[in-house]
Parts: C-alpha cells; structure tokens; sequence
C-alpha cells in the first residue's frame, strides 16, 4: 500500500514539477493547455496503479488534480480531463465504472461553480478550500459506496480512515506547491514591473526636461513666423500644423514627466481626502457629457505622505478611463474610498465595456492601450505612482460588464 500510495503521489507531483521546470519563466497562452495535457496523464497514471488495501479495496487520487482544475480553470478546462477521466475508466471497466460516471458527472457540475470565488481568495483560503472540496468528494464517494453496501463492515471503516486522511494530506501538499508556485510568478512580474518603472522615473524627468527646451524655443519662433506678413494662406496652414504637433509632443512630454520621482515641494501627510475632492470636481462634468452619474464615498482616517500632483494625475486617468469605457450607452462610475487593516482602499468600478483577462494581464506595459488613439502611458502613469507609495493594484473585468480596480495602499 505504501508503495503504491509513494507511486500516485509522483503521478501528482509529475505535473507540477514539469511546469515549474519548463513553463514557469514562459508566459505564453498555451501553459494552459499544457497544465491540461499533464493533469490528464497524471489522473490515468493514478487509475492505471490504484492503492490497494490488504481487505480487497482498492482507491486511487485521480480526483486530486480533476478537483484543483475545477478549482482554478472551471467548466472550460475540467471537461477535457471529465472526458479523459470516464474514458478511460471505461476502458478499465470491473465494477464501479457506472458509480465513477456518475460520481465525475456530479463533482464536474458542482466544483467548477466555485472557480471564481475560489481564485479571488487569498493563498491560505484556498488551500483550505481545497482541502475542504477534496474531503466533501471523499464522503460523498464514501456515502455512495456504503449505500451499496448491505452493512458498514469493517472494511468499509478501513477504506475510509485510509482514503480522506490520504486525500487531505495529499492535496495540502500539492497546494503549497502550487501556490508557491503562484506566487513565485507574481513577485517576479511585480519586480520586473518595479525595475522598469524605476528606470523610466530615472530617465523621464532628465529626458523630458531637454525635449522640452527645443519645442519650446521652435513653438516661440513658429508663432513669430505665422504673423508675418510675407508669407502666403498655404504657408500659414503649414504652420498650423506645425503648431499642433508641437502641442501634441508637449502632452507627451508632460505625460512622461508624470513618471518622475516625487517632488519634495509637492510632498504632503495626509488621508487623500482634499485630492478625492479635486479630482471628483474636475472629472464631473466631463462625465455629464458622457451620461455617466458619479457617486462617491469617502470613509478614510489613515494619513500616509504622497506627491498631491501625481496622485491627483493617477486618480483623473483611471475616473477618465472608466468613463470612456461607458461613453457610448452612459452608466455609473462608482469611487468608494475605505480603511481596512492598515491600509487605504480604494475602489474605482464601472459599468463599461469591460476587458478580456489578456488585457488585464497587460495594463500598466508601455505603450499598450485597449483605446485605438491611446498611448498606454495613462495606465503606466497610474501603476508608476502606486508602485512608489507601495500599493497594489487588483483588476477585475468582464467583457460587457465592466471593471472594477481595487487600489491598496499600506500606511
């Protein structure tokens, strides 16, 4: 039995290892695929060497990995590993087959119900969850099992102190991997994240500072020339487009500028109270010409020291984002800002158009933008600015329904 259980626990960790070998540094759409692929060979691995008991029993941990992707990918991911499951216990065949349908049919309807909820957990919530899923499929296999039974023998009890500690113990341990795993990922694409907002505050001040100079003396004397009188109705069109280029490299610059590290005159100790206020004033009528209805809430005590102006830019790109995203049928932008545990929330949501994970997965990486005359460097500009307060910023969208972003800033 203990060879046997040694044996399926490989078959588990076989999915897990392979990916943190070869797929963790690669971030690529078909990883997905791949989890799919290896939690499928690891299910047959387990049917093909069940544990078996000395009483005549035998069980093996094919739901372990059917269960964590259920958990974590849903309908759309589990139901290859529901087909490949009843595949091939079809092919094994014995008694029990039916039992095994019904009993994948039943966890492959139910579990999936809770990916959502499941993921928007925190690392320790899920692993007991899952835990927690692992042994509810447990009893219920069990409770099958004894209604089939004429008496709860001896046996019966065996398999069953046996089977749910096997389960629990088992699934804990990949969890931790797993999460682990998650969160190994998630460090190393905040660090990059951070390492390459560092270098853009470096260079972005001294940059935009010497463009500046240039456009600024070229717009003095473009403006000179478009008064002469010498010069024709075409030349001075030219020159209006001229000019207009100019303003749009200057917004440019000023965006860039917006990267730089913070100003100590602009520098304050406060509760985000006075620039919620601004912000929500200057935003509003811009959203009445988009038939968006603002609603606020303030309810914040904790001071922290920030850049005003920069936290004010940060706050207009993400109320003017949102209201872009309802332009075309209005809706309501709602602005909730919080104290939980020692850290300011914020909470910017939207009834808009909404986002595809993809790009969610992608806000805040230069020059990407889901607008067709946007430049990405709002998204950058707002990341950049939370980033140097350490704050988080969590997305949450759907297409058609909008999207929510939750700021948290420790103080």
């Amino acid at each position: 039995m203990i060879e046997s259980l040694l044996l399926n626990f490989l078959f588990l960790l076989f999915p897990v290892l392979i990916f943190l070998i070869f797929f963790e540094n690669k971030q690529h759409t078909y990883n997905k695929y791949c989890l799919i692929l290896l939690s499928a060979i690891s299910m047959v691995l387990c049917m093909a060497f069940p544990i078996r008991l000395k009483i005549g029993f035998i069980f093996d941990l094919r739901y372990i990995p059917f269960i964590i992707m259920a958990l974590f990918g849903g309908y759309k991911y589990t139901f290859p590993l529901y087909i490949v499951l009843n595949i091939y216990r079809w092919i094994i065949g014995g008694a029990g087959t039916l039992q095994s349908f019904l009993f994948s049919t039943v966890i492959f309807i139910l579990v999936p119900l809770l990916s959502k909820w499941f993921i928007a957990k925190n690392a320790n919530k899920r692993i007991l969850w899952a835990v927690l899923v692992a042994v509810f499929t447990m009893v219920l296999y069990l409770s099958t099992l004894a209604a089939q039974l004429p008496a709860l023998n001896k046996e019966f009890w065996i398999l069953t102190i046996n089977a749910i500690p096997t389960h629990v113990l088992v699934m804990i341990i990949i969890m931790i991997l797993l999460e682990k795993i998650i969160d190994n990922i998630n460090t190393r694409i905040s660090s990059i994240q951070a390492e390459r907002l560092n270098v853009l505050s470096d260079l972005s001040a001294s940059v935009s500072h010497e463009i500046r100079n240039p456009l600024t003396v070229t717009n003095g004397f473009l403006q000179l020339l478009k008064k002469s009188q010498t010069i024709t109705t075409e030349e001075k069109s030219f020159i209006e487009y001229a000019l207009l280029e100019l303003n749009r490299a200057e917004n440019i610059v000023s965006d860039f500028l917006a990267f730089a590290k913070p100003q100590s005159e602009n520098m304050i100790l406060y509760n985000l109270k006075d620039e919620m206020e601004y912000v929500k004033n200057i935003i509003t009528p811009y959203a009445n010409m988009h038939q968006v209805d603002v609603q606020h809430s303030f309810k914040n005590t904790l001071i922290f020291k920030y850049d005003k102006n920069q936290i004010q830019q940060c706050l207009i790109n993400l109320y003017k984002n949102a209201i872009e995203a309802m332009r075309d049928k209005g809706g309501v932008l709602s602005i909730d800002v919080s104290e939980q545990k020692k850290s300011i929330v914020i909470k910017i949501q939207d009834n808009g158009v909404g986002m595809t994970r993809e790009d969610v997965l992608r806000l805040g990486s230069p020059y990407y933008s889901t607008k067709k005359e946007g430049t990405g460097l709002g998204m950058l500009m707002v990341y950049s600015t939370i980033n140097k307060v350490n704050g988080k910023i969590h997305v949450e969208s759907e297409v058609g329904v909008g999207t929510t972003f939750t700021i948290s800033i420790p103080v």
